[in-house]
Protein backbone atom coordinates (compact mmCIF):
# COMPACT_ATOMS: atom_id res chain seq x y z
CA UNK A 1 0.00 0.00 0.00
CA UNK A 2 2.79 2.69 0.62
CA UNK A 3 4.75 1.71 -2.34
CA UNK A 4 1.29 1.87 -4.34
CA UNK A 5 1.15 5.86 -2.65
CA UNK A 6 4.57 6.52 -3.34
CA UNK A 7 4.82 5.18 -6.95
CA UNK A 8 0.92 7.79 -7.70
CA UNK A 9 2.46 10.83 -6.24
CA UNK A 10 5.37 10.65 -7.99
CA UNK A 11 3.85 10.32 -10.88
CA UNK A 12 2.22 13.53 -10.31
CA UNK A 13 4.63 15.42 -8.66
CA UNK A 14 7.97 14.29 -10.01
CA UNK A 15 7.83 12.06 -13.72
CA UNK A 16 6.18 14.97 -15.12
CA UNK A 17 8.98 17.90 -14.11
CA UNK A 18 12.00 15.44 -13.76
CA UNK A 19 13.90 16.47 -17.06
CA UNK A 20 13.00 19.98 -16.61
CA UNK A 21 14.48 20.20 -12.68
CA UNK A 22 17.32 18.33 -14.80
CA UNK A 23 17.47 21.51 -16.92
CA UNK A 24 17.29 23.86 -14.38
CA UNK A 25 20.02 22.24 -12.19
CA UNK A 26 17.80 22.19 -9.02
CA UNK A 27 15.29 19.97 -7.39
CA UNK A 28 12.41 22.57 -5.70
CA UNK A 29 12.11 22.39 -2.08
CA UNK A 30 8.14 22.60 -2.77
CA UNK A 31 8.76 18.48 -3.95
CA UNK A 32 10.34 18.32 0.13
CA UNK A 33 7.65 19.67 1.23
CA UNK A 34 4.89 17.41 -0.58
CA UNK A 35 6.58 14.54 0.00
CA UNK A 36 6.35 15.58 4.01
CA UNK A 37 2.83 16.40 3.58
CA UNK A 38 2.16 12.77 2.56
CA UNK A 39 4.29 11.15 5.01
CA UNK A 40 7.41 10.05 2.91
CA UNK A 41 10.04 11.69 4.99
CA UNK A 42 11.29 9.74 7.48
CA UNK A 43 9.08 7.20 7.90
CA UNK A 44 10.83 5.24 10.91
CA UNK A 45 10.94 8.02 12.94
CA UNK A 46 8.64 8.01 15.86
CA UNK A 47 5.27 9.04 16.00
CA UNK A 48 5.85 11.74 18.86
CA UNK A 49 8.31 13.71 16.51
CA UNK A 50 5.64 13.39 13.57
CA UNK A 51 6.82 10.09 11.98
CA UNK A 52 5.12 6.52 11.31
CA UNK A 53 7.65 5.02 13.38
CA UNK A 54 7.87 2.37 10.12
CA UNK A 55 10.64 -0.52 9.43
CA UNK A 56 13.58 -0.12 7.05
CA UNK A 57 11.41 -1.98 4.58
CA UNK A 58 9.45 1.80 3.97
CA UNK A 59 12.60 3.63 3.44
CA UNK A 60 13.99 0.48 0.87
CA UNK A 61 10.62 1.35 -0.77
CA UNK A 62 11.55 4.74 -0.92
CA UNK A 63 14.90 4.55 -2.08
CA UNK A 64 13.52 2.27 -5.04
CA UNK A 65 10.65 4.63 -6.20
CA UNK A 66 12.74 7.54 -6.26
CA UNK A 67 15.79 5.97 -8.14
CA UNK A 68 13.39 4.94 -10.33
CA UNK A 69 12.38 8.70 -11.10
CA UNK A 70 15.95 9.23 -11.37
CA UNK A 71 19.06 9.36 -10.18
CA UNK A 72 19.10 13.30 -8.95
CA UNK A 73 16.55 12.17 -6.40
CA UNK A 74 19.48 10.65 -4.06
CA UNK A 75 19.20 13.77 -1.72
CA UNK A 76 15.91 12.79 -0.12
CA UNK A 77 17.41 9.39 0.68
CA UNK A 78 20.48 10.79 2.46
CA UNK A 79 18.22 13.15 4.64
CA UNK A 80 15.66 10.46 5.45
CA UNK A 81 18.15 7.47 5.96
CA UNK A 82 21.51 8.77 6.60
CA UNK A 83 21.28 11.98 8.22
CA UNK A 84 18.22 12.60 10.18
CA UNK A 85 19.70 9.16 11.51
CA UNK A 86 22.12 10.99 13.54
CA UNK A 87 19.87 12.36 15.30
CA UNK A 88 17.77 10.18 16.05
CA UNK A 89 20.96 7.94 17.27
CA UNK A 90 22.85 10.44 18.82
CA UNK A 91 20.93 13.67 19.72
CA UNK A 92 19.56 15.08 22.99
CA UNK A 93 15.61 14.95 23.72
CA UNK A 94 16.37 18.77 23.00
CA UNK A 95 17.59 18.63 19.70
CA UNK A 96 15.00 15.77 18.56
CA UNK A 97 12.51 17.73 19.38
CA UNK A 98 13.71 20.75 17.64
CA UNK A 99 15.20 19.62 14.29
CA UNK A 100 13.47 15.76 13.77
CA UNK A 101 9.22 17.47 13.45
CA UNK A 102 10.69 19.82 10.42
CA UNK A 103 13.28 16.80 8.46
CA UNK A 104 9.36 14.77 8.71
CA UNK A 105 6.96 17.89 7.25
CA UNK A 106 9.92 18.66 4.73
CA UNK A 107 10.59 22.54 6.04
CA UNK A 108 13.61 21.29 7.32
CA UNK A 109 16.49 20.03 4.72
CA UNK A 110 19.59 18.29 5.92
CA UNK A 111 23.23 17.36 4.58
CA UNK A 112 26.35 16.03 6.63
CA UNK A 113 29.27 17.83 5.30
CA UNK A 114 32.44 15.15 5.90
CA UNK A 115 34.50 15.84 2.83
CA UNK A 116 37.19 18.51 2.38
CA UNK A 117 39.59 19.66 -0.66
CA UNK A 118 42.21 17.81 0.42
CA UNK A 119 40.52 14.91 2.34
CA UNK A 120 37.90 12.28 0.68
CA UNK A 121 38.30 8.86 2.13
CA UNK A 122 41.06 9.58 5.08
CA UNK A 123 38.65 11.06 7.24
CA UNK A 124 41.07 11.78 10.06
CA UNK A 125 43.09 14.29 7.56
CA UNK A 126 40.03 16.85 7.61
CA UNK A 127 40.71 20.18 8.82
CA UNK A 128 38.01 21.66 9.83
CA UNK A 129 37.87 22.84 13.37
CA UNK A 130 35.80 23.34 15.48
CA UNK A 131 36.81 25.33 19.15
CA UNK A 132 35.20 26.00 21.97
CA UNK A 133 34.56 29.83 23.45
CA UNK A 134 32.08 30.07 26.29
CA UNK A 135 28.90 28.78 25.06
CA UNK A 136 29.84 28.40 21.22
CA UNK A 137 32.41 26.70 19.03
CA UNK A 138 34.22 28.66 16.68
CA UNK A 139 34.33 26.40 13.41
CA UNK A 140 36.27 27.18 10.89
CA UNK A 141 37.15 25.03 7.77
CA UNK A 142 35.63 24.14 3.84
CA UNK A 143 33.66 21.27 2.74
CA UNK A 144 33.03 20.16 -0.42
CA UNK A 145 30.87 17.79 -2.56
CA UNK A 146 28.14 18.36 -0.32
CA UNK A 147 24.71 16.92 -1.42
CA UNK A 148 21.91 18.84 -0.59
CA UNK A 149 24.44 22.10 0.29
CA UNK A 150 22.57 24.19 -1.22
CA UNK A 151 19.15 23.52 -0.08
CA UNK A 152 20.42 22.43 3.22
CA UNK A 153 18.97 24.17 6.65
CA UNK A 154 20.74 21.39 8.95
CA UNK A 155 24.56 20.47 8.52
CA UNK A 156 26.05 17.54 10.10
CA UNK A 157 29.16 18.93 10.44
CA UNK A 158 32.66 16.73 10.65
CA UNK A 159 35.22 18.75 12.77
CA UNK A 160 38.40 18.67 14.86
CA UNK A 161 37.48 19.73 17.98
CA UNK A 162 40.89 18.28 19.38
CA UNK A 163 43.80 19.32 17.44
CA UNK A 164 46.37 17.33 19.89
CA UNK A 165 45.07 14.13 20.75
CA UNK A 166 46.74 10.74 18.83
CA UNK A 167 45.55 9.36 16.55
CA UNK A 168 44.06 12.42 15.55
CA UNK A 169 40.73 10.38 14.66
CA UNK A 170 39.92 10.45 18.28
CA UNK A 171 39.71 14.69 18.55
CA UNK A 172 36.67 14.44 15.65
CA UNK A 173 33.45 15.98 16.83
CA UNK A 174 29.75 15.88 14.58
CA UNK A 175 28.52 19.73 14.78
CA UNK A 176 25.21 20.81 13.99
CA UNK A 177 25.65 24.19 11.84
CA UNK A 178 22.09 25.89 11.08
CA UNK A 179 21.18 28.01 8.37
CA UNK A 180 21.29 31.25 9.24
CA UNK A 181 24.84 30.53 11.11
CA UNK A 182 27.25 33.50 11.72
CA UNK A 183 29.93 33.06 9.70
CA UNK A 184 28.87 30.27 7.54
CA UNK A 185 27.68 30.59 3.68
CA UNK A 186 27.83 28.65 0.62
CA UNK A 187 30.25 28.58 -2.33
CA UNK A 188 29.52 27.53 -5.76
CA UNK A 189 26.41 25.22 -6.91
CA UNK A 190 29.05 22.41 -8.42
CA UNK A 191 28.64 21.76 -12.24
CA UNK A 192 28.75 17.55 -12.50
CA UNK A 193 28.87 15.18 -14.95
CA UNK A 194 25.79 13.50 -13.93
CA UNK A 195 23.18 13.90 -11.38
CA UNK A 196 22.37 17.59 -13.11
CA UNK A 197 19.33 18.45 -10.48
CA UNK A 198 20.89 17.04 -7.50
CA UNK A 199 22.18 20.07 -5.61
CA UNK A 200 26.22 19.62 -4.60
CA UNK A 201 27.99 22.71 -2.97
CA UNK A 202 30.83 23.88 -1.06
CA UNK A 203 30.28 25.16 2.13
CA UNK A 204 32.66 27.36 4.10
CA UNK A 205 33.27 28.28 7.46
CA UNK A 206 35.05 31.86 8.88
CA UNK A 207 34.90 31.61 12.25
CA UNK A 208 30.90 30.42 12.37
CA UNK A 209 29.23 30.63 15.66
CA UNK A 210 27.54 27.20 16.60
CA UNK A 211 26.17 27.17 19.89
CA UNK A 212 27.61 24.40 22.54
CA UNK A 213 23.57 22.69 22.40
CA UNK A 214 24.58 22.21 18.68
CA UNK A 215 27.01 19.64 19.53
CA UNK A 216 25.69 16.28 18.75
CA UNK A 217 26.38 13.15 20.74
CA UNK A 218 29.65 13.67 22.71
CA UNK A 219 33.44 15.58 21.77
CA UNK A 220 35.90 13.22 20.48
CA UNK A 221 33.11 10.46 19.70
CA UNK A 222 32.70 11.85 15.96
CA UNK A 223 34.50 9.03 13.80
CA UNK A 224 33.03 6.44 15.78
CA UNK A 225 29.65 7.65 15.30
CA UNK A 226 30.21 8.17 11.17
CA UNK A 227 31.57 4.43 11.47
CA UNK A 228 28.35 3.17 13.06
CA UNK A 229 26.16 4.57 10.42
CA UNK A 230 28.02 3.84 7.13
CA UNK A 231 26.61 0.32 7.20
CA UNK A 232 23.10 1.39 6.24
CA UNK A 233 24.40 4.53 4.10
CA UNK A 234 26.24 2.12 1.78
CA UNK A 235 23.32 -0.20 1.82
CA UNK A 236 21.22 2.56 0.67
CA UNK A 237 23.63 2.97 -2.35
CA UNK A 238 23.82 -0.55 -3.20
CA UNK A 239 20.09 -0.75 -3.15
CA UNK A 240 19.63 2.57 -5.50
CA UNK A 241 22.59 0.77 -7.57
CA UNK A 242 21.03 -1.95 -8.25
CA UNK A 243 17.76 -0.45 -9.26
CA UNK A 244 19.18 1.90 -11.84
CA UNK A 245 20.77 -1.27 -13.33
CA UNK A 246 16.81 -2.61 -13.59
CA UNK A 247 16.03 0.35 -15.04
CA UNK A 248 18.44 0.17 -17.47
CA UNK A 249 17.97 -3.59 -18.57
CA UNK A 250 14.51 -2.56 -19.16
CA UNK A 251 14.55 0.35 -21.42
CA UNK A 252 17.17 -1.61 -23.53
CA UNK A 253 14.98 -4.47 -23.98
CA UNK A 254 12.13 -1.97 -24.62
CA UNK A 255 14.21 -0.65 -27.21
CA UNK A 256 15.87 -3.73 -28.66
CA UNK A 257 12.23 -5.29 -29.04
CA UNK A 258 11.23 -2.42 -31.28
CA UNK A 259 14.61 -1.00 -32.81
CA UNK A 260 14.94 -2.84 -36.22
CA UNK A 261 17.46 -3.79 -38.69
CA UNK A 262 17.93 -6.16 -41.49
CA UNK A 263 14.47 -6.79 -41.85
CA UNK A 264 13.79 -7.71 -38.11
CA UNK A 265 13.64 -6.37 -34.74
CA UNK A 266 17.53 -6.39 -33.28
CA UNK A 267 16.26 -8.19 -30.17
CA UNK A 268 16.20 -11.73 -32.91
CA UNK A 269 20.11 -11.27 -32.97
CA UNK A 270 21.99 -13.87 -30.89
CA UNK A 271 24.51 -11.61 -30.20
CA UNK A 272 22.31 -9.21 -28.63
CA UNK A 273 20.50 -11.56 -26.75
CA UNK A 274 23.58 -13.08 -25.17
CA UNK A 275 24.46 -9.97 -24.09
CA UNK A 276 21.04 -8.83 -22.13
CA UNK A 277 20.80 -12.55 -20.49
CA UNK A 278 24.44 -12.12 -19.27
CA UNK A 279 23.08 -8.60 -17.63
CA UNK A 280 19.95 -9.87 -16.66
CA UNK A 281 22.38 -12.71 -14.93
CA UNK A 282 24.51 -10.21 -12.76
CA UNK A 283 21.01 -7.90 -12.29
CA UNK A 284 19.57 -11.07 -11.20
CA UNK A 285 22.46 -12.14 -8.50
CA UNK A 286 22.55 -8.84 -7.34
CA UNK A 287 19.12 -7.97 -6.25
CA UNK A 288 19.37 -11.75 -4.57
CA UNK A 289 22.34 -10.25 -2.90
CA UNK A 290 20.89 -6.81 -1.79
CA UNK A 291 17.52 -8.54 -1.09
CA UNK A 292 19.20 -10.63 1.69
CA UNK A 293 21.44 -7.60 2.84
CA UNK A 294 17.81 -5.47 4.06
CA UNK A 295 16.65 -8.27 5.76
CA UNK A 296 19.68 -9.04 7.82
CA UNK A 297 20.02 -5.43 7.92
CA UNK A 298 16.05 -4.64 9.45
CA UNK A 299 17.26 -7.41 11.94
CA UNK A 300 20.27 -5.24 13.00
CA UNK A 301 23.10 -7.76 12.49
CA UNK A 302 26.80 -6.61 11.92
CA UNK A 303 27.04 -6.82 8.12
CA UNK A 304 29.60 -4.68 7.16
CA UNK A 305 31.62 -6.72 5.28
CA UNK A 306 28.52 -7.93 3.47
CA UNK A 307 27.58 -4.47 2.94
CA UNK A 308 31.16 -3.28 1.79
CA UNK A 309 30.93 -6.24 -0.88
CA UNK A 310 27.34 -5.58 -2.07
CA UNK A 311 28.17 -1.20 -2.74
CA UNK A 312 31.16 -2.22 -4.74
CA UNK A 313 29.98 -4.95 -6.39
CA UNK A 314 26.81 -3.63 -7.58
CA UNK A 315 27.73 -0.17 -8.37
CA UNK A 316 30.69 -1.63 -10.27
CA UNK A 317 28.04 -3.80 -12.22
CA UNK A 318 25.88 -0.69 -12.74
CA UNK A 319 28.30 0.99 -14.38
CA UNK A 320 29.02 -2.06 -16.76
CA UNK A 321 25.05 -2.48 -17.10
CA UNK A 322 25.13 1.57 -18.32
CA UNK A 323 27.88 1.18 -21.18
CA UNK A 324 26.16 -2.15 -22.61
CA UNK A 325 23.18 -0.94 -22.67
CA UNK A 326 23.78 2.60 -23.80
CA UNK A 327 25.42 0.73 -26.84
CA UNK A 328 23.04 -1.26 -27.54
CA UNK A 329 20.95 1.94 -28.05
CA UNK A 330 23.41 2.00 -30.96
CA UNK A 331 23.51 6.65 -31.95
CA UNK A 332 20.49 7.03 -30.22
CA UNK A 333 21.91 6.14 -27.11
CA UNK A 334 24.12 9.36 -26.99
CA UNK A 335 21.08 11.51 -27.22
CA UNK A 336 19.63 13.48 -24.78
CA UNK A 337 16.35 11.78 -25.41
CA UNK A 338 17.11 8.71 -24.35
CA UNK A 339 17.03 8.27 -20.65
CA UNK A 340 19.77 6.13 -21.25
CA UNK A 341 22.27 8.56 -22.04
CA UNK A 342 21.52 10.26 -18.35
CA UNK A 343 21.51 6.66 -16.65
CA UNK A 344 24.97 6.56 -18.22
CA UNK A 345 26.50 9.84 -17.27
CA UNK A 346 24.53 9.53 -13.30
CA UNK A 347 25.30 5.88 -12.20
CA UNK A 348 29.53 6.79 -12.51
CA UNK A 349 29.32 8.27 -8.91
CA UNK A 350 28.05 5.55 -7.09
CA UNK A 351 31.09 4.39 -6.95
CA UNK A 352 32.82 6.83 -5.50
CA UNK A 353 30.16 8.54 -2.65
CA UNK A 354 29.84 6.59 0.46
CA UNK A 355 33.58 5.75 0.56
CA UNK A 356 35.23 4.40 -2.34
CA UNK A 357 35.21 1.26 -4.35
CA UNK A 358 38.87 0.86 -3.66
CA UNK A 359 37.82 1.59 0.13
CA UNK A 360 35.26 -1.17 0.50
CA UNK A 361 37.86 -4.22 -0.80
CA UNK A 362 40.26 -2.24 2.08
CA UNK A 363 37.70 -2.86 4.39
CA UNK A 364 36.99 -6.71 3.17
CA UNK A 365 40.46 -7.51 3.06
CA UNK A 366 41.15 -6.19 6.57
CA UNK A 367 38.07 -8.58 7.74
CA UNK A 368 39.69 -11.35 5.79
CA UNK A 369 42.68 -11.23 7.97
CA UNK A 370 44.64 -10.04 5.43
Amino acid sequence: MFRTALRKFLEKEAYPFYDQWEKNGLIPRELWEKMGNNGFLCPWTEEKYGGLNADFGYSVVLVEELEKVGSSLVGIALHNDIVVPYFSVFGTEEQKQRWIPGCISGKTITAIAMTEPGAGSDLAAIQTTAVKQGDRYILNGQKTFITNGIHADLIVVVCKTDLKVAPTHKGISLMVVERDTPGFKRGRKLEKVGLHSQDTAELIFEDAEVPVGNLLGEEGKGFYYLMDQLQQERLIVAIAAQIAAEEMLRMTIDYVKNREAFGQPISHFQSIQFRLAEMATEIEIGRTFVDDLILKHMHKKDIVNQVSMAKWWITDMARRTASQCMQLHGGYGYMEEYKIARRFRDIPVASIYAGTNDIMKTIISKNLGL
